[in-house]
């Protein structure tokens, strides 16, 4: 798994050099159909349940996995697009370099966060007792191949497959260690664009500021 996680940022990294809006297409494509199904599930389910009395049982645990999906890989896209929302006054009141330099750190920390929850082993080093993380629990799902709850292969594709009855937990679980890699690339880039003076912070700092000027004349027209 870390092979993989490392092929993915690596093939990530290089066709962001040839082909940077491609990559944006793809994650909002990914975003956008995440956020369909969700809708489109609910939605029916809603229906079936209190128009005809029926429904799927399985729609309750799969639109929770789309919706950890959704999370898992949407917030390294706001870091991207610089859409996270934050507190920034304390920045704002400081002199630039020392503003720059706390929130360089303050994107480093967001890399460390991502690095602990994927693989928390090597604090060990520091004489910290933790262990596990993503990567290690996606492996022992995969490892013992069991399935989820209520989320079932349709009776065709068991019989022509020869698939098991339950979706196994290793498909949805690998959104852990792929968000969560996602979200370590992303910051890290985030702190050297913010170094190199390319993006002042991590947040979106200045949303409110830009509504109001945009909107100032709403109002009066």
């Amino acid at each position: 798994m870390v092979v993989m996680v490392a092929v993915l940022l690596g093939a990530l990294f290089l066709a962001e050099r040839v082909w940077p809006k491609a990559v944006t297409r793809l994650e909002e494509g990914i975003l956008a159909v995440l956020i369909s199904a969700l809708t489109l599930v609910s939605f029916t389910q809603v229906v079936m349940r209190y128009g005809f009395g029926t429904g799927w049982g399985g729609a309750l645990e799969f639109t929770r996995i789309l919706f950890a999906w959704l999370i898992l890989f949407g917030m390294s896209y706001a870091i991207k697009i610089n859409s996270h929302l934050g507190v920034d006054i304390v920045l704002q009141v400081l002199p630039g370099r020392l503003s720059r330099l706390l929130a360089v750190v303050a994107a480093l920390l967001c890399v460390l966060y991502a690095v602990i929850l994927l693989h928390a082993n090597w604090l060990q080093i520091f004489g910290i007792g933790a262990k596990g993380g993503a990567i290690e629990y996606w492996a022992k799902m995969f490892k013992v191949g069991i399935g989820l709850d209520d989320l079932r292969y349709p009776d065709w594709a068991q019989e022509t497959f020869g698939l098991q009855e339950r979706v196994q937990r290793w498909i949805a679980y690998l959104i852990l260690p792929l968000g969560l890699a996602l979200f370590a690339y992303r910051s890290l880039q985030a702190a050297i664009d913010i170094a190199r003076g390319r993006r002042q912070y991590i947040i979106s700092s200045h949303e409110a500021e830009e509504l109001v000027a945009e909107n100032r004349d709403a109002v009066r027209d």
